[in-house]
This record gives structure tokens, C-alpha cells and sequence, in this order.
């Protein structure tokens, strides 16, 4: 009967803990607010215990769940203790830092070896997973430039961003509701459903496929920062600036994806059409169109993220007080950094929610494609 497990995440863990031991004491001397040798103790058995215990031969269930745990207790209670301790931890906080993090590594790998027998379970692994990555980036983020005493204003750590974030609620609304909810969902709908509708054109008129194709790989290529200004010269410096931006840079990576997918059905299947005697938009709806899902769904998510960049970027070259763009371009001249990498955060969750919901709608609309049975 197999009693141990070989997992070298641990076994560098045990490693780690045992050259934090040898280095003690976690901070400087001089530290105004040292560990307390209760502390120490209690972060390096957690530590030494979680890897043990997953050395043993535990369903791997019970194992990434103690691993999990003491992770994060352990990474709570260095982060509790380097605050106020800014650039003051020694070899050995580093050592436990990257001894609980190998824990986590360790956790994340056996959950990803799972295999739940519920759609439940598949879809909690496939949010925890990349959860528990996410949070152990900011983890190392913060012990980074806490304990290594990187000046705030170079690099804030994360918590002083959720500070910010949680102190300027209001502004952030404002700024959201002025450049997502008006500049880039106008500008991505419009954009979007353009460069559908000509792509159908393209596709039934030959010489619209022939000439316009080349026109838009050479309009995409053009930068950001020389169309915005014509644009809010245009337009305005309200959000209708920002939206053209948007619109033409969401609209031939929608037209060159359509067109593609229009001719991602096969011969074989083409001629059957006929056979049934189908017309051009009846091959269209029926055949052509749903093998051409992939393609389009494809050009909505580049454009999820292309959307919120060109709109932010537009916001630089002119608009009222208020936006993201704006808000970054002022908050960094005045070094406000903290404030600059909250819209960056918020820009970020923002964006990701817009992709996973085109995500979302492309596997319920093309739940038939390979690539979305096999996930």
C-alpha cells in the first residue's frame, strides 16, 4: 500500500522553511514593529505541516484543500506583519514567502488534475483555478514592493489600490458610465454589426470582396494615436469621438473574420444545398452562417478588448472632466499613481466581464463546434 507521494513543490517548500530557520529573524534590525516570535513559529508549522501532509498518499481533494488553506493563512500573516515594515524583510521572509506560494503551486496543480463528475464541479475548478493564481500574483505583488521598499510612487502595492478603489467609488462610476457605458458598447454594437453587414455585401458582390478586403488590413493597421485627434476634431470631445474610434477599430477585424468564416463550409456540403434547390440567402442562413459562427464570435472577443482600449486611449487627445482616459492622463501629472492603476483595475475587471460574456454567448450559440464539446 503506497503511503507517501512524490511532489517536489513541497519537497522545496520543507527546503525553504528550513533556510528561513537559519536566517531568522523575518525583518531588519531596526524594524519599528518586528514579527514576535509567536508569529514566526506559527507561519513556519503551517507551512511544514501543509507540505508534509501532502507528501502523505490523501485523496488529492482533502490535499488541496489544506494546501489552499495554509497558503494563504501563511501569506496573511507575512503580509499583516511587513506592513508598516516597508523595505525591512530579510532572506528569510522571502524564503516563507516563496515557500507558501510553492504550496499554492502545489494546490493548483493537484486541482487541476481533478476530474468532477458534475458540470457543477467543472465549472467551480474552472473559475477557482485561475482565482487562486490570480490572487497569488497580487500576494507576491505586495511582498514585492512592501518588502522590498519600492517607493509607492513607482509602483503601489495592491492593497493601496483596493484602498483607492473603495475611497473613490463615485469617481470611478463616473468614469465608467462616461467611457464604457457610452463610447465603447455604442462604438463596439456599431462597429460590429457594420462590419457584419458589409461583409455579407463583400461576400455577394465579388468586386466589394476584390477591393475592400486590402483596404481594410491596411486601415487596421493605421495607429490609435493619429486617428483619434481627427476623430475628435470631427466629432466633438464628447463620447461620439471616442465611439468613431471605436467603430473603426472594431469594424474590418469584424469584416475580415465574417468573410473568412462565410467560406469555412465545405464543398460537399455546399452542393447539397443545391441539390435542395436552396437560393443564396437560404444556403446563407443554413449552412454558411453557422459555420461561420466560430469566425464571427472570434471577432467579437478581439473586439471586447480592442473597444475599451481605443476608447481609453481616444479619451487622452480631448474630452470633458470626466472618463478614463482623461482620468489617467490628469492623476498621472499630478503622480497620483495609486489612482491611475485603480482605473487600470477597474479597466481590467471591465474588460474581462465584457469578454467572458461574448464567451458565455459563444458557447450557447455554438455548442455544437468541436473546440466548445471537447471544453
Amino acid at each position: 500500500m503506497k503511503y507517501l507521494t512524490l511532489s517536489w513543490q513541497s519537497a522545496l517548500a520543507l527546503l525553504f522553511c528550513l533556510g528561513a530557520l537559519a536566517s531568522l529573524p523575518l525583518l531588519a534590525d531596526g524594524a519599528p514593529a518586528p514579527f514576535s516570535s509567536q508569529t514566526t513559529t506559527l507561519v513556519v508549522i503551517i507551512i511544514a505541516a501543509a507540505a508534509l501532509i501532502s507528501l502523505t498518499a490523501l485523496p488529492p481533494l482533502y490535499s488541496a484543500t489544506v494546501l489552499l488553506l495554509a497558503s494563504f493563512d501563511a501569506a496573511w500573516l507575512l503580509l499583516s506583519g511587513i506592513t508598516g515594515n516597508e523595505g525591512m524583510a530579510t532572506r528569510a521572509f522571502l524564503l516563507l514567502i516563496a515557500a507558501a506560494w510553492l504550496l499554492a503551486w502545489r494546490c493548483v496543480t493537484l486541482l487541476s488534475d481533478l476530474q468532477p463528475l458534475s458540470n457543477t464541479g467543472k465549472s467551480f475548478l474552472r473559475l477557482l483555478i485561475p482565482a487562486i493564481f490570480g490572487a497569488w500574483i497580487l500576494i507576491l505583488w505586495e511582498a514585492a514592493t512592501r518588502g522590498g521598499g519600492i517607493p509607492f510612487v513607482i509602483l503601489p502595492p495592491p492593497s493601496t489600490i483596493g484602498v483607492r478603489i473603495a475611497n473613490s467609488l463615485p469617481i470611478l462610476g463616473e468614469d465608467v458610465r462616461q467611457t464604457i457605458f457610452k463610447a465603447v458598447l455604442f462604438g463596439y454594437v456599431v462597429g460590429c454589426a457594420s462590419g457584419f453587414i458589409v461583409a455579407i455585401l463583400a461576400d455577394r458582390v465579388a468586386f466589394l470582396r476584390r477591393g475592400l478586403l486590402p483596404i481594410g488590413n491596411m486601415v487596421s493597421a493605421l495607429p490609435i494615436i493619429g486617428v483619434a485627434p481627427i476623430m475628435v476634431m470631427w466629432f466633438g470631445f464628447d463620447w461620439p469621438s471616442k465611439a468613431a474610434v471605436v467603430i473603426i477599430m472594431t469594424f474590418f477585424p469584424m469584416l475580415v473574420n465574417t468573410v473568412a468564416g462565410l467560406s469555412a463550409s465545405g464543398a460537399m456540403e455546399r452542393d447539397l444545398m443545391r441539390t435542395y434547390a436552396s437560393d443564396y440567402w437560404q444556403t446563407l442562413l443554413k449552412l454558411r452562417l453557422p459555420a461561420a459562427m466560430p469566425f464571427i464570435f472570434n471577432a467579437l472577443k478581439i473586439n471586447s478588448t480592442l473597444a475599451l482600449i481605443g476608447a481609453i486611449v481616444a479619451e487622452f487627445f480631448g474630452t470633458p472632466i470626466v472618463g478614463m482616459g482623461f482620468r489617467i492622463s490628469t492623476e498621472i501629472g499630478r503622480m497620483n499613481v495609486d489612482m491611475v492603476w485603480a482605473e487600470i483595475a477597474v479597466a481590467a475587471v471591465a474588460g474581462s466581464v465584457f469578454y467572458g460574456v461574448v464567451a458565455l454567448a459563444e458557447r450557447a450559440v455554438t455548442f455544437w463546434h468541436p473546440s466548445i464539446r471537447g471544453g
